[in-house]
This record gives structure tokens, sequence and C-alpha cells, in this order.
């Protein structure tokens, strides 16, 4: 592909998405197989494991809630492209700390550092969102989500065989390699947006940011979503390899075998993201997530009355051709009512609120799994993606994506400087 003969915002997307699947590919290493890492840091019992992973995997975004929508109000002010530089380095050097971690207190402090100083799916969102023209805005973030689902599917498979063979330390140190060689292309490729697709500085705050989001109705209802739709997926990503080991006899392969069945949700998220995308350009949002959302309630619910590991697969296959429906789409419809000059920003406000669900989602989670056996997580999965359906459909205001919630102030901001510009 002859990247000089794009057009900027192509150019961007494909770099970008280079980027991400690399990073994601990198993180998917590991991540499906952080409890038995926490094992060989001297946790023992079952209960403890599960406790301890709930922490482990929300721990990174505690802080992250917090500081994405600080970095993106930066990044309208000082250059999307720097936040997307600082999150995938800060990836890599908390990857290299993570392997170095020897108990599980300190892998949680390097946990927690990893959502300070990383967020590059955010960044990335925000750099594309602003980057991309109003009517092919559905079809850029559906793609940019099959670069993390593609990562999502690679990672597992490859980290599952490595572990087997070299144990789990090792990895992190090819996610920081990885990472790093994620960073290098997006230095070497990627401009900021020019100033036709560039928002003019308005002299906006980082409060005002929140105020702008939250006095807009259908900013506020896609943002509960977000929340309520990742909290219920994200219950039962931290005990999901324990539901495996529960339900397989043979442990010669359980990383292995974990793998795979995790990976095919990604397969699946690959396939469809685009599809949802192409749909939300032309079509309903509030139609396509009533599907998606309504697919991925009973694809997780059923998950709780397997009784053999195989039988995980189709369900988790249509799980991840359904969420690759929601977030995406939600993201599309946010951008789509937020001025560019405050872009970088709202979506950033956006993200921190799936960070948010990262870090209930899992935390509960493990308590579940805890308290009332891993089964349990995954009836609970379906019935607060039931609760987010109803509030869908009682509370959302639906936008065709061909049209525009603020035509010609959006329009205008983009192509009439004022005096003063964004600094990049």
């Amino acid at each position: 592909m002859n990247l000089k003969a794009l057009e900027p915002w192509q150019r961007t997307l494909y770099i970008i998405w280079a980027s991400q699947f690399i990073a994601m590919m990198g993180m998917s290493l590991v991540v499906p197989f952080l409890p038995f890492y926490i094992r060989t840091l001297g946790v023992s019992s079952t209960d403890d494991v599960a406790r301890w992973s709930g922490y482990v995997f929300a721990g990174p975004f505690f802080i992250s809630f917090f500081l994405t929508p600080v970095w993106g109000y930066l990044g309208d002010r000082y250059g999307r492209k720097l936040m997307v530089v600082r999150a995938i380095f800060g990836l890599a050097v908390s990857q290299a700390l993570i392997g170095l971690s020897q108990s599980v207190e300190v892998l949680l402090i390097f946990r927690m550092l990893q959502g300070a100083i990383s967020g590059f799916i955010a960044a990335a969102l925000a750099l594309v969102s602003a980057s991309t023209p109003h009517d092919r805005t559905g079809y850029a973030l559906g793609l940019l989500q099959t670069a993390s689902a593609s990562g999502g599917v690679i990672g597992p498979l490859v980290g599952g065989s490595l572990a087997d063979a070299f144990g789990y330390r090792p990895i992190f140190f090819i996610v920081a390699g990885l990472c790093t060689i994620a960073g290098i292309l997006v230095v070497k490729f990627i401009e900021d947006p020019p100033k036709q697709y560039l928002a003019v500085e308005q002299r906006h705050t980082f409060l005002s940011n929140f105020r702008y989001a939250f006095e807009s109705r259908p900013i506020r209802v896609a943002l509960a979503i977000i929340f309520l739709s990742q909290v219920a997926v994200l219950l039962i990503q931290p005990v999901f390899a324990l539901y495996i080991e529960y339900l397989e006899p043979n442990k010669a392969y359980l990383a292995t075998l974990t793998g795979a069945i995790f990976s095919i949700t990604g397969v699946f998220m690959v396939i469809s993201s685009p599809w949802w995308g192409r749909r939300n350009d032309t079509m309903s949002y509030k139609k396509n997530l009533t599907i998606a959302i309504s697919g991925a309630a009973v694809a997780c619910a059923a998950q709780g009355f397997v009784t053999q590991a195989y039988q995980l697969l189709f369900l988790r296959a249509l799980q991840g051709f359904c969420l690759g429906g929601i977030l995406p789409s939600l993201y599309s419809y946010i951008s789509k009512h937020s001025l560019l000059s405050r872009r970088g920003g709202i979506m950033g406000i956006a993200s921190s609120f799936y960070v948010l669900a990262n870090m209930v989602g899992p935390t509960a989670g493990g308590y579940i799994a805890a308290t009332l056996g891993l089964r349990e997580n995954f009836f609970i999965t379906g019935v607060l993606l039931a609760v987010s359906l109803f509030f869908l459909n009682k509370s959302f205001i639906d936008l065709k994506s061909g049209t525009s919630p603020i035509p010609s102030q959006d329009h205008m901001q983009a192509i009439q400087p004022t005096a003063v510009e964004d600094t990049v």
C-alpha cells in the first residue's frame, strides 16, 4: 500500500490500526493468564487467586479513570499524536516492570502505574475520530475496533503456547518489545491532523468539557450505557481462565486451551466490527445497539450453563459478534455529538467511563466468584446487559449517521480558524 497516496485521515487510520494491533496483541499475550501468573507469586488458594485477579485486572483502571480525560484535554491543546506516543511507550515501560514483579503486591503497583502512563486505546480513538470526516466516523471506529479484536485473537493463542513452553514471566518482556515497535511506527509515520480536520482552540477548560458532556442528553445517556454494558461483560474477564480450569479435567495444555477459547470472541469481533460500523453510517444507532446488546446478553448468560469447555466456543463466538457492535457504535455516536474543538476531551471522558467499567467489573467479578461461584458471574452478566437494553430503549435518543446534530458549528470550526489556534 502506498501510504503517500492515501488521504491524511486514511493514512492515520491505517497506521494507528497497525500500531493498535501490535499493542493489543502484546497485551493479550498475557492478560488471559494473569490468574496463573498470580499463583507463581505465592498466592495459592482458589478464593485468594480470584480476589487478587480482580484487583490486578482492575488496578490500571483505577488511576486511568481519573487521568484519561486529562490526557484527552491535553491532546486537544498540544497534539493528539503526542498523547498516542506517550501512551504506547508508557505501556512498554510498565510491561517490563510487571515482568520484574516478585510479589502480588508489587504486581498490583506496576499495573496501577500502567494505568497512569499508558491509555493507548483512548488516545488512538481521539486521534482517529478527530482526523476522520463526519460521514466516515462509524466505518473508521468500527475498523479500529478490529485492531483490538485481531490482537486479542492472536495474542492468547501465541501467549498460551509460549506460557506452556517457557513460563509466564518472559512474556511481559516480549510485550514491552512489541509496544516499543508500535511506538516507533507512530513516531515515524503519523502526523497530527491538518487544519481542515484538526479542531481550533476555543479556550475550553478541562471542567467545561465535563459540563458539555453531562449537559448533553445524548452524550450523557451513551456514557451510562458504556458503563453498564462494559461492567456486565468484564465481570467474567478475570475468572474466565479459572472457569476453563473448572470445566476441563485435562490440565496438560490448560493455557493453550484457555487461549483458544478466549480468542474465538476476538475472531468474531474482527468479523463483525466493520459490518456494524458500516450499518452505523447508514442506519439507526438504536436499532443496531438493541440487536447487539440483546445477543450479547443471551450469549453471556448461556455460558453459565455449559458442562464442558468446548461448549463455550459457539457462545463465545456469538458474544464476540455482538460485542463488535456495542462499544464502537457508542464511541461513534458520542463523536458525532461532539464539537471538533472538544473531541479529544469528550472522547477522553467516554474512555474514562469504559475505564471505570474496567475497574468495577473485574473487581466485582472476583468477589462474585469467590463468594457465590464461577457460574454466577455469567448469569449476572446477562442480567446487567438486559438492564442496559432496558435503559437504551427507555432513554436513548436515536441518530442516523447521515445527519449531524451540530453540522454548521462543527463545520465552521473545522474550516475557519480563530486568531488563536491549537498548539500541536
